[in-house]
């Protein structure tokens, strides 16, 4: 790929300087991925496409149209992992009713007082969208913080499952999806980050962010790239949950 989406906001300078420190190199594959979606909730997708600025009136953390061009790669992403059997992971936020458990998240936003549910359609910002909704065998992780390391069983359910890299998409990339690459990354899990399957609210943060991770943490490729390393994977490798009781909408784990 000769043309990344980070390239217009660097300067020469800066391509020069990661050139001759070696960032950027391709790290291998890992062998026992897990595929992981990043609160990709109503929160920041909106209940339907529309222009961000129309969607943050009602979802103030809503990333607006870019979130559903994503929605299509990560279909593909998911129905690709599960004819394989490679385990699909979610995260998405949790709060109390009397949202106490917000914590430092209030610190940041003139916005924070604001129910996180519609009047219409009386959808929790945290409900995963239904066009990705998780299924019987996949695994829900509820957080509180940015990554979907802290304090989570994430790291305890990867080490159940035996995987050794994660491929990492959702929102924000400039927030979540890097605050978890960076704790996979701490426990020297491979990492994938897919550049069509992450999005974020500000465009120069997604595209900055994904060079930083890039250069540093993981390898920012195309889904087509990640579906084909999928294709060739065995199938049946992991002794998944068998999602009997669940149903297609699981419940926090």
């Amino acid at each position: 790929m000769s043309e990344r989406i980070w390239d217009r906001f660097l300067t020469e300078r800066d391509k020069a300087v990661f050139a001759a420190a070696g960032f950027g190199a391709l790290a291998a594959w890992g062998k026992r991925p897990a595929l992981l979606i990043i609160d990709v909730n109503y929160a920041f997708c909106d209940e339907e496409p529309k222009p961000i600025l129309e969607s943050i009136k009602k979802w103030r953390t809503s990333c607006g149209e870019d979130a559903w061009d994503a929605i299509p790669v990560l279909q593909k992403l998911i129905a690709a992992s599960r004819s394989k059997g490679i385990p699909v992971i979610y995260t998405t936020g949790t709060r109390r009713a009397d949202n106490w458990d917000s914590g430092s998240w209030s610190w940041k936003s003139s916005r924070r007082g604001e129910a996180p549910v519609t009047e219409v359609s009386n959808r929790d910002g945290n409900d995963i969208v239904d066009e990705i909704a998780p299924g019987p065998q996949d695994i829900v992780v509820r957080k509180l913080k940015p990554s979907g390391f802290a304090g989570t069983p994430l790291q305890s359910y990867l080490q159940l499952l035996g995987c050794d890299s994660l491929i990492v998409t959702g929102t924000t990339t400039s927030g979540c999806v890097r605050a978890t690459v960076l704790d996979a990354f701490s426990q020297n899990f491979r990492l994938t980050v897919v550049e069509d399957g992450c999005f974020d609210r500000s465009q120069a943060s997604h595209a900055i962010n994904l060079c930083d991770m890039h250069a540093k943490y993981a390898n920012v490729r195309p889904s087509g790239e990640v579906l084909d390393y999928l294709e060739g994977l065995d199938a049946g490798m992991f002794e998944l949950p068998s999602g009997q009781g669940m149903t297609s909408r699981i419940a926090a784990e």
